[in-house]
């Protein structure tokens, strides 16, 4: 069909539907109102590209079009025949166009919910942000013409949809500055992430057609607000990345939103769901952020379920697919389960059905992992011990985490950098088999947590005097950001620069190993915790909580200088035990010492002071039932304050039902001068601190102090916050 006959069409239909402008996505609006009367059609058009033609390809398209399929499905509840996937060859310039207007604009009429996804790559070619289809690049050198769709068209046919529910991702990058040097791989990085970005010579021109197709499409574009487009960047200084996992790689930005959108609860506001979203890029490597383009025209107000309508209330780790051996066995779909959690989750772990049957009569039954490849795994069911009635699984049915179990053998995975000289790279290699519970992989053949390499020579790529000498080796992100405090001596040799390391390692092995605890959105323990600053006056910048699951607030950038503190709320009717861990702007390692004064109050009695009784001890910190803690209280002497370089700060905040003796004996051992009240030190053995937290969780979980080779812990024993904040 011709562009024409689609712009003609497209008019009738918009004369015909006679679309005017309405509210913008609030309660009192007249749309809102009639959606909770009535089931809006849901339409989506997912498009992705790996295997392109002319140019190298991508690994995590198809992936990311399945991530959103099935969230699409189980958590949206959109009705498989109105999703339409178009990848690789099959997502030329020309059917991408008459999918959108055949699929989308001949069907769509208000009140409907449309949702578009793009994955592939981006490039800019005239400073205009461009989208590559499969064919795209063809022939580009011969006619100096780009088959490119871009951002600004599509963004014109969104309006074209008659109505205000219109969604759509795009995880493409535009930025040409990490793109590789001509005689590499273009779109591979040293670090392994591969890079969604094209780069279009100067002299490449846009096609006439696209030029016309906007200016026709102004014409004829409807009156309904914008539509709510997030973009993989928020600057053209930035790479959007895909992230290689252990059996599939997928895009940062469509991993990290569509697992959160699984676990997000409909009172989320879609600027804390990105300000969540970016911290869990960050987590997974990447300086990468993502943005919601029109953000100005945007209400703050706005949530993910205003657009997408969500069909359940209940955020969930994912859902049953299909259904095998009359019942006994099911497939899952565990796109819910955060990527650092999901790397290591293991056989036996426990699920329950998200039932909507409340009847006393019929019992559902829980489901235990018992394989997983990636995203997908096999259950079977678990016997009730009942005679009661049980209740049938049905496809589609929403499932809950209720026990984890994770390997105890979890290691640290440093890539050595593929520039580094052979030699270099096997005198590192030698260096790392020497460190306990960190390995080396190769960049792009296994999964990885940082990077070993050289810092750079030239001063215009630095921004810290640290790394501005040139033959020096540190530890980077897989972006490429250096850590701070990780640079050697000019000279120094490989394997003594990985000896020299082993600290740090150790410490981001600890870090990696204490985020794998988090289960803020599964969690049955009713906790809140709030970042507070109390320079003057308490301020709340960001607040959890769980059973409800919920999420307020987005500021987490904090001052140099800024006194901090969090404040937690037991809701339980028990009594919970507290650990703080965390990692500081330079990447230290501290933790909260629950030191108790032993001495009585107003003692004057000598014997007393001096007596190691009755000095301050480490104790196990401690909230009873509806009570709440500041921590650290804000004292002369004892106050937290942020200070040192401009970067991220992370702190874990984990309870449990049991108390913490293990982690209390591994702090004990620090030999840090005690002092009066609980205090934010520097931990100086993190990994052993976080391995006995660990173990401590699973006894609570198991109820006995075995040494089994998992970890298991239940969801209704153990609480576990990750906060991520930047110092400025």
């Amino acid at each position: 069909m011709k562009r024409r006959t689609f712009l003609q069409r497209i008019g009738s239909i918009l004369a015909a539907l006679q679309v005017s402008e309405v509210g913008w996505l609030f309660p009192e609006s007249r749309y809102y109102k009639a959606l909770a009367e009535s089931s809006p059609r849901k339409l989506a058009l997912l498009i992705g590209v790996n295997n392109y033609l002319q140019i190298p390809g991508l690994s995590g398209c198809l992936t990311d079009v399945e991530l959103q399929r099935e969230l699409l499905l189980h958590r949206f509840g959109f009705q498989a025949s109105d999703i339409l996937c178009l990848t690789d060859d099959a997502a030329s310039r020309d059917l991408i166009e008459k999918a959108f207007f055949e699929h989308l604009t001949s069907q769509c009429k208000p009140g409907d919910v449309v949702f578009l996804h793009f994955s592939g790559y981006g490039s800019q070619i005239k400073s205009a942000n461009a989208l590559i289809p499969v064919d795209g690049y063809v022939n580009v050198k011969s006619s100096q013409v780009a088959n490119y769709l871009l951002e600004d068209t599509l963004l014109l046919m969104l309006r074209l949809l008659p109505t205000d529910k219109v969604f759509a991702v795009i995880d493409a990058g535009y930025s040409s500055s990490n793109l590789t040097t001509p005689n590499l791989t273009p779109n591979i990085t040293n670090s392994g992430l591969r890079i969604r970005t094209q780069l279009t010579e100067t002299g490449i021109d846009i096609a006439t057609s696209e030029i016309d197709l906007q200016k026709q499409l102004k014409n004829k574009i409807a009156t309904t607000p914008p539509a709510l487009v997030v973009s993989a960047t928020s600057n053209l200084k930035q790479s959007a990345s895909e992230v290689q996992m252990t059996g599939f790689n997928a895009g940062l930005l469509t991993y990290a939103l569509t697992q959160f959108l699984w676990e997000n609860t409909p009172a989320t506001s879609i600027q804390v769901g990105l300000g969540r979203v970016e911290n869990a890029i960050q987590q997974l490597g990447s300086n990468q952020q993502p943005t919601l383009l029109n953000a100005k025209k945007i209400s703050q107000r706005t949530t993910f379920n205003d657009s997408l309508l969500v069909n359940s209330q209940i955020g969930a780790e994912g859902a049953v697919t299909a259904i095998e051996d009359n019942g006994k066995t099911v497939q899952l779909w565990l796109g819910g389960v955060a990527p650092q959690i999901l790397e290591y989750y293991g056989v036996n772990s426990r699920f329950r059905i998200i039932s909507t049957d409340n009847s006393q009569d019929i019992v559902s039954q829980d489901i235990v992992l018992r394989s997983r490849s990636g995203l997908t795994a096999k259950a079977s069911l678990t016997d009730t011990g009942t005679t009661a009635q049980v209740r049938e699984l049905k496809i589609g049915e929403l499932i809950q985490e209720v026990v984890r179990v994770l390997p105890r053998n979890i290691d640290l995975h440093i890539a050595i950098d593929n520039s580094l000289e052979r030699i270099e790279r096997v005198d590192a290699t030698g260096g790392f088999a020497t460190v306990s519970r960190v390995s080396s992989v190769v960049p792009g053949e296994q999964p990885a947590d940082y990077i070993f390499g050289k810092l750079p020579e030239s001063k215009t790529a630095a921004k810290i005097k640290d790394v501005l000498s040139p033959s020096r080796y540190g530890l980077f992100t897989l972006s490429g950001e250096f850590i701070p405090n990780t640079s050697g001596e000019a000279g120094e040799v490989a394997k003594l620069a990985v000896q020299r390391l082993t600290p740090k390692l150790q410490t981001l092995l600890a870090a990696k190993l204490w985020r794998i605890t988090s289960n803020e959105a599964s969690s049955q323990l009713a906790v809140k915790v709030t970042l507070e600053t109390i320079n003057t006056t308490p301020q709340s910048l960001i607040q959890r909580q769980t059973n409800p699951y919920k999420l307020f607030n987005t500021v987490s950038t904090i001052s140099t200088g800024s006194r901090i503190q969090f404040r937690v709320e037991n809701k339980c009717s028990q009594v919970l035990y507290l650990v703080i861990l965390g990692l500081d702007n330079s990447k230290n390692a501290f933790a909260l010492f629950p030191w108790q004064n032993s001495l009585p109050k107003n003692s004057e009695n000598s014997s007393e002071i001096t007596n190691p009784a009755t000095q301050p001890s480490l104790q196990n910190m401690t909230i009873e039932p509806g009570a709440s803690i500041n921590v650290p209280e804000n004292n002369p002497g004892f106050e937290w304050i942020v200070q040192g370089l401009s970067n991220f700060c992370e702190t874990q905040i984990i309870l449990s039902t049991a108390p913490f003796s293990q982690t209390i004996a591994a702090l004990a051992t620090t030999k840090i001068a005690p002092v009066e009240q609980p205090q934010i030190m520097p931990l100086s053995n993190p990994s052993e601190v976080t391995q006995a937290m660990l173990q401590d969780l699973h006894n609570a979980s198991a109820g006995k102090k075995d040494i089994s080779d998992v970890y298991t812990w239940n969801v209704n024993n153990w609480v576990s916050f990750n906060f991520v904040y930047q110092v400025l």
